[in-house]
C-alpha cells in the first residue's frame, strides 16, 4: 500500500430512499468511468469496490494535497449530474422518484452525509474489505 497522509477509507455511497438506480448498468459504469479519470489524475487509489443495486462500498485512499469533503462533494455532483443527465434523455420512469423539494436541486441521487471511515490499521482494512467481498452475496 502506497504511504499517503490520508488513512485508507471505507466509504458507503447510498442511493436516495434507497432507490436501486444502480441495477442499470449504464449507471454503474458512470460510477466506474468517475473513479477511473480520478485515479488517472492522480487524486486516490482504489483499493475496492463492491456496486450494489442501492449503493456502493469503496476502500479508497486520497492522495496528499487532495480535500476529502472537496473530494467526495465532486464525486457525488459528477455522477448525479451525469446519471440524471442519462435517465432524462432515457425517459427512465424512476426519475420521479427523485424529485425532492429542496431549495437547491429538483432532484437527488445519493443520500446525504455518506457514511465515511478511517481504517487506521491492518485488521480493521481487512474487517472492511471482507464485508466489501461478501456484501454482493448477503444481497441474493
Amino acid at each position: 500500500m502506497i504511504r499517503f497522509d490520508h488513512y485508507p477509507q471505507f466509504i458507503t455511497i447510498t442511493n436516495y430512499n434507497w432507490i436501486p438506480l444502480l441495477k442499470n448498468d449504464y449507471h454503474k459504469d458512470i460510477v466506474i468511468e468517475s473513479l477511473k479519470k480520478r485515479i488517472e489524475l492522480e487524486q486516490v487509489n482504489i483499493y475496492a469496490f463492491v456496486i450494489m443495486p442501492n449503493h456502493i462500498h469503496l476502500i479508497w485512499q486520497l492522495h496528499d494535497g487532495i480535500h476529502k469533503n472537496n473530494f467526495q462533494r465532486d464525486f457525488l455532483k459528477f455522477t448525479a449530474r451525469s446519471i440524471l443527465w442519462f435517465m432524462r434523455m432515457n425517459d427512465d420512469t424512476k426519475l420521479s422518484l427523485l424529485k425532492v423539494n429542496a431549495a437547491d436541486r429538483k432532484f437527488q441521487v445519493w443520500e446525504r452525509n455518506s457514511l465515511s471511515i478511517d481504517l487506521y490499521s491492518e485488521k480493521v482494512l481487512l474487517q472492511k474489505l471482507t464485508y466489501i467481498h461478501e456484501n454482493p452475496i448477503k444481497e441474493e
